[in-house]
C-alpha cells in the first residue's frame, strides 16, 4: 500500500514537470507574426516620429525574418501590405516570380483572404500607403535576391529603390534608406561595377549631410571609403575622409567599427604604422562577437602592422577560437620574419600569394622583406658577438689601446 501511494505521488510530480518542460520550450518563429510586428513598428514610428525604434528593433526583427523567409512568404507580404493597384506591388512580385521556387505561392485572392482574416482578428494591419512600408518591401526583396546570388536582378531592384528613396525626405526613412544604400553598393560590388555607383553615393552623402541624416552619413561615408579602397585609391580616400562631416558620437556602433578599420588600412599604406595599430586594435575590440569575419580581417592587418613595427605577435593570438584556420598563412609569415630567413619568407609569400591578394595585403608583405633582412643581420651580429677571437693574445698586444 505504501509503495502504491509513493508511485502515485511520483506520477503526480512527474505530470507537472512534463507540463513545465513543454511550457519552457521556445515557440517556433513565425514569419507571418514577425512581419506583422515589423509593419506595426513602422506605423508606430511614423505616428510618433520616433526614429530610434527603427535603428534597433526593426533591424533585429528583420534579421530574424530574413533567416526564415521564403519566396512565397515574400509574395504574401506584398499582397497583404501593399495596395493592389500600386506600381511597386506589381514590380516586386514580377522579380519574385522569376525564381523557380514560387510554385507553392498563394494567389492574390488567397493572400487577400488571409489578410482579411487577420484584420478581423485584430492582429494583422491591412495595406498601407506609407512610403516606409513600400521601401521596406524593396529592402526585403533586395536582401532575398542577394541571398540567392541573383546579383543582376538585385542591381535592377536596387536602382529602382534608390530612385524611389530620393523622392522622399522623411526622417523615419533614414534607417531603411541607409540599409538600401548598403545593399545597393553590395549588388554592384558583386557584379564588378562598384565604380559605377560612386557618384550616386557621393550625391547621397551630400544630401544626407544637408538633411542632418546621421545614420545615412555614417553608412555612406563607409561605403565611399570602401569604394575608393577597392580600387587602391588611398590618397583620394584620405582626402574624402578628412573633409567629410563626422559627428562626435556615432549613432551606429557597427559603422564606427568599419570606419576605424578603413582608417587603419589607410594609415598602414601611408606608413603611419603606430596610428594604424591603434585604430585597428580599437576596431577589433569594439566589434561585436558575432562579427567573426570582420574581426579576422582586422587581425590580419594588425599582424602585418605589428610586424612592420618590429613587434612579434604571440602564438596565442593565432590560436584564438575561430582564428587558427584563417590566420594560418600569417602565422607562417610571422615565423619566417621572426627567424630572419629570407628564403623561407619567399616560400611562404609564394605559397599563399592568392590568399594575400584576396586580403589586399600584398603591399605590406612586400615591405616586410626588409624587416626579414634586418632580423637576419641582427641574428648574425649577435652570433658573431659571442665568438671570442682573442685578438690581443694572438698579436701579443698587452693593452688594447696599444
Amino acid at each position: 500500500m505504501v509503495q502504491e501511494q509513493a508511485a502515485a505521488a511520483g506520477a503526480n510530480d512527474a505530470a507537472p514537470s512534463a507540463k513545465d518542460a513543454e511550457q519552457q520550450q521556445p515557440k517556433p518563429f513565425s514569419v507571418k507574426e514577425g512581419m506583422q510586428g515589423i509593419i506595426t513598428l513602422l506605423e508606430k514610428a511614423v505616428k510618433t516620429k520616433e526614429t530610434r525604434l527603427l535603428m534597433g528593433r526593426l533591424m533585429r526583427q528583420t534579421a530574424m525574418v530574413r533567416k526564415h523567409m521564403t519566396a512565397s512568404d515574400l509574395v504574401a507580404f506584398i499582397n497583404t501590405y501593399l495596395p493592389m493597384d500600386s506600381k511597386s506591388a506589381g514590380f516586386l512580385k514580377g522579380y519574385v516570380m522569376q525564381d523557380g521556387d514560387t510554385a507553392p505561392m498563394e494567389d492574390d485572392a488567397t493572400a487577400a483572404g488571409d489578410a482579411g482574416d487577420g484584420a478581423d482578428a485584430g492582429s494583422a494591419p491591412g495595406p498601407s500607403q506609407l512610403p516606409e512600408v513600400e521601401l521596406y518591401m524593396y529592402l526585403l526583396l533586395l536582401v532575398n535576391l542577394l541571398d540567392r546570388k541573383q546579383f543582376a536582378q538585385a542591381r535592377e531592384v536596387a536602382d529602382t529603390a534608390v530612385g524611389l528613396l530620393q523622392q522622399h525626405n522623411r526622417r523615419t526613412l533614414d534607417a531603411i534608406g541607409a540599409r538600401i544604400y548598403f545593399y545597393y553598393s553590395w549588388a554592384y560590388e558583386c557584379t564588378g561595377a562598384l565604380a559605377d555607383v560612386r557618384s550616386t553615393l557621393m550625391a547621397a552623402h551630400c544630401t544626407a549631410g544637408l538633411r542632418h541624416d546621421a545614420v545615412g552619413q555614417e553608412t555612406l561615408l563607409n561605403l565611399l571609403l570602401r569604394n575608393y579602397l577597392a580600387y587602391n585609391l588611398y590618397d583620394q580616400a584620405e582626402k574624402f575622409r578628412s573633409k567629410a562631416q563626422k559627428a562626435d558620437t556615432w549613432r551606429v556602433p557597427g559603422q564606427y567599427c568599419r570606419y576605424l578599420y578603413y582608417l587603419g588600412t589607410i594609415r598602414a599604406i601611408q606608413l603611419e604604422y603606430t596610428e594604424a595599430k591603434e585604430v585597428l586594435q580599437q576596431a577589433s575590440r569594439k566589434a561585436p562577437t558575432c562579427a567573426h569575419g570582420f574581426r579576422v580581417a582586422c587581425n590580419k592587418w594588425l599582424i602585418l602592422v605589428r610586424l612592420l613595427l618590429g613587434e612579434v605577435p604571440e602564438r596565442v593570438e593565432f590560436s584564438a577560437p575561430g582564428m587558427r584556420t584563417p590566420l594560418a598563412p600569417y602565422f607562417e609569415l610571422t615565423c619566417a620574419v621572426r627567424s630572419g630567413d629570407l628564403a623561407q619568407f619567399r616560400v611562404v609569400s609564394e605559397k599563399f600569394a592568392a590568399a594575400f591578394r584576396a586580403d589586399r595585403t600584398t603591399n605590406l608583405i612586400t615591405r616586410l622583406q626588409y624587416n626579414v633582412i634586418r632580423t637576419g643581420l641582427r641574428r648574425i651580429n649577435l652570433a658573431y658577438s659571442r665568438i671570442s677571437l682573442k685578438v690581443c693574445a694572438t698579436l701579443g698586444v698587452h693593452c688594447v689601446r696599444a
